[in-house]
């Protein structure tokens, strides 16, 4: 018996993306073998229902995996599928839902009649190395925390993940192991409300995420740790203390899914902060760790924002001064309150200031970059000599060689060029 040919495709968020690297090391130590979604006899497609948008593109690469001439089977997973499978399983009789990602190998078991037992010669799968290989990763998602207790009125996703739970201490400990074991030099701590991480730890009944990130510095040797998307209220003064004491190995960087920078908006939205309390907090940021690059996530055309509340959340926005924007025009999710409202926005006004937010983060990128010329900071080389600095600028590290790909080096950051790509040399 040869080893089926399966393949994953990922739609969706960071939490996502870990969870589809997850389900491809199973499925890889189960003995499968990973191609592309063309020579495949299986595909697992983990979806996205953030947006209806993305809901829609969930349903036609179910269509076009379908259509592929191998004609593989479809297992469907993730937030669609635990919201309402039925419109993808519908589909086909080729597509089964699988709402436990922890249970997709034994779908795939099952519908394959596979056995990896009954081949001539077993392995255990992949050494870890080999699978960061297979998956192009030299820094690596490690899943901390899952579902969320917040009902913001645009979003769906506390329906689809369910409430807040987290990973215990010492599971998130083996898996940054088992990273360190692979040689992937930097790790990256994902959830869907990260700042909400809350698990038993011996000795500590309740082991918070600036206690997680000190447990990893001291009882693991991962070299980098970055912290992914986290919600501004869950940003701490203890969090925020043991990322400026440890500018050696955790990346100073933070994403932060702000949304709006008008507090009338952020009202609707059902967030709990102000933009005020935002600014606030970035003043803080900076205190604790003056070298932190700040990313985030905006939402544009949300119903009800009038042009005045949009110049505000301008203003906002030119003060926080972000090195990374990811701007979103308003899409109504149906099942969610927002998109029951009244007013909402024409989708070319949202698109004018979707372009005009872009336009000012643009310059603040800029302005965020040059100023490291002639800092040092670590990098991730993860294309040849091209990498990733700890303040998640992209880099080109001119005189590093094809042998450090995959490595983290300290770089020297010498110049700016025409593109807005930072070039640095080896220190």
């Amino acid at each position: 018996m040869a080893a089926p040919f399966v393949s994953v495709i990922n739609f969706g968020c960071r939490v996502n993306r870990v969870e589809s690297d997850r389900i491809s090391a199973d499925l890889a130590r189960a003995g499968f073998c990973l191609v592309d979604p063309e020579d495949a006899q299986l595909v697992v497609i983990n979806t996205c229902a953030v947006t209806g948008e993305a809901e829609a593109k969930t349903r036609k690469a179910v269509r076009h995996t379908l259509s592929l001439p191998n004609e593989p089977l479809v297992i469907v997973t993730g937030c669609v599928v635990n919201l309402h499978p039925d419109v993808l399983t519908d589909i086909s009789s080729r597509v089964t839902a699988e709402p436990s990602k922890v249970a997709v190998v034994d779908r795939a078991r099952e519908l394959l009649s596979y056995d990896a037992r009954l081949l001539a010669c077993t392995s255990q799968g992949p050494a870890p190395r080999d699978l960061a290989d297979m998956l192009g990763r030299s820094r690596w998602g490690v899943k901390i925390q899952d579902g969320c207790n917040h009902r913001c009125t645009y979003c769906i996703v506390w329906k689809a993940r369910g409430p807040e739970r987290s990973v215990p201490v010492s599971a998130v400990l083996k898996q940054i192991d088992d990273a360190v074991q692979a040689n992937i030099p930097e790790v990256v701590l994902t959830g869907v409300n990260l700042g909400a991480y809350d698990a038993e730890g011996s000795g500590d009944a309740h082991v918070e995420i600036d206690e997680l990130l000190d447990r990893i510095l001291r009882e693991t040797s991962v070299q980098q740790v970055r912290l992914s998307s986290i919600e501004p209220m869950d940003v701490s003064e203890a969090l925020l203390k043991r990322m400026g004491e440890s500018p050696d190995r955790v990346a100073p960087f933070l994403h932060l899914p702000i949304q709006s920078g008008c507090s009338e908006t952020l009202r609707r939205m059902g967030r709990p902060y102000s933009a005020e309390d935002l600014l606030a907090l970035i003043a803080k940021i900076r205190r604790y760790v003056p070298e932190i690059a700040l990313s985030g996530d905006l939402i544009v055309g949300f119903p009800g924002e009038t042009d005045e509340e949009f110049d505000v959340t301008l203003e906002v926005i030119e003060k926080i001064g972000f090195a990374r924007l990811h701007v979103f025009r308003y899409s109504a999710r149906p099942g969610t309150p927002a998109a029951t409202y009244s007013d909402q926005i024409d989708p070319q006004v949202a698109a004018a200031r979707s372009a005009r937010v872009r336009e000012l983060v643009q310059r603040s990128s800029q302005r965020d970059a040059v100023r490291r010329i002639s800092t040092t900071e670590r990098a991730v080389l993860e294309y040849g000599n091209r990498g990733t600095l700890g303040s998640f600028h992209r880099v080109v590290v001119d005189d590093a060689d094809a042998a450090q790909e995959g490595s983290l080096v300290h770089v020297c950051i010498d110049s700016l060029d025409d593109s807005g790509m930072l070039h640095a040399h080896l220190v």
